[in-house]
């Protein structure tokens, strides 16, 4: 974490001076969403929109939940689209369609783990209404999964699914720049669904009718050989070392799951979305006789110049049957 997010979710008694900034902050986001509420509300989408997205700065998981609730859709005979931002992408021209051919440097890693997972459409774009219209016009889908982008008020929407990090939480509760958070607490109050990622000691008031999402770690993957280790157990030598890399939202909750296994770990945190070159890992101070392990989304980036010590993570998403089954009939009414 930077200095300002240790700051946050350690609550540090100087962010108070923050206060005032983060007042205008709110007041700026509650006007800019009543704006386009009152314009959304006029418009009426030819296909369903929902959200997935959150309220706090960083990481909380809510693209392994797109992924997992596009596929329950597809399961389901229903055809969903994608939209995202396409962090950590730059492309010529926007909107962009994206495949398994597309370059990471145009979309970004989240939109090709999003494409290698789904099979479905995406679009990618900084205006995800553009994103939107771009989709629809060029495929028949019954439905629009939109990879974050609560924020984008522009953006019309049929549902919204906030997903909360269960460790971290609200931290300190202020907006932003004194808090982490892009609204309002009490903005929960207006979604449809929450979603918690891991189990959280807070149980109270809004977060009681939470879905409990569970990330679980099933397997190590090779990057070149693409060869499979059980995570379960001693994937490697004992006595090995474990050689974290991580430029994810919150790289905490992907090495509180390397923590499970019995080796020493070594930590390497880039920022969020950051395109690896070969010269990267060769700056840094890897022993190449060791494992290298990252998560899948950091591994898209990796695979020009992966050596034979480079694994990545793949996990598996876990949701309650009874919010699978609500969030089934709620989209099923939608598309009928």
């Amino acid at each position: 974490m930077n200095f300002l997010e240790t700051a946050w979710y350690k609550k540090a008694r100087w962010l108070i001076l923050l206060w005032p900034f983060s007042m205008i902050y709110r007041m700026v986001v509650v006007l800019l969403r009543k704006k386009h509420q009152s314009n959304n509300d006029l418009q009426k989408l030819s296909v369903p929109v929902i959200v997935i997205g959150n309220i706090s700065v960083g990481g909380t998981g809510k693209t392994p939940l797109l992924i997992a609730l596009a596929n329950i859709l597809k399961s389901k005979g229903i055809n969903p689209g994608i939209i995202s931002r396409g962090y950590g992408g730059k492309a010529a021209t926007y909107p962009l369609e994206v495949s398994l051919e597309t370059n990471v440097t145009e979309c970004g890693d989240e939109a090709i783990l999003l494409a290698e997972k789904t099979g479905c459409p995406i679009v990618v774009a900084p205006d995800r209404k553009k994103a939107l219209k771009s989709l629809i016009e060029k495929h028949a889908v019954d439905i629009v999964l939109s990879d974050d982008g609560m924020q984008h008020y522009r953006l019309s929407r049929d549902l919204e699914i906030c997903v909360i990090d269960g460790k971290r939480l609200f931290a300190n509760g202020f907006c932003f720049p004194a808090g982490p958070l892009r609204e309002p607490i009490k903005r929960l109050t207006e979604v449809d669904f929450i979603v918690i990622n891991g189990k959280t000691s807070e149980q109270s008031g809004m977060l009681q009718s939470a879905a409990e999402m569970i990330v679980e770690p099933k397997f190590l993957v090779n990057l070149l050989t693409e060869e499979k280790r059980p995570f379960s157990g001693a994937p490697f030598n004992m006595g090995s070392v474990v050689q974290a890399v991580s430029a994810i939202g919150n790289p905490q909750r992907f090495y509180d799951l390397l923590d499970e296994l019995p080796y020493r770990m070594k930590k390497f945190s880039f920022p969020d979305h950051f395109l690896y070159s070969e010269e990267d890992f060769l700056s840094m101070d890897l022993d190449y006789h060791q494992p290298i392990v990252m998560t899948e989304k950091d591994a898209i980036k990796c695979r020009g110049f992966a050596q034979s010590n480079y694994w990545y993570l793949l996990t598996e998403v876990s949701l309650p049957q009874s919010f699978t089954d609500e969030f089934v009939t709620q989209v099923e009414s939608f598309v009928q």
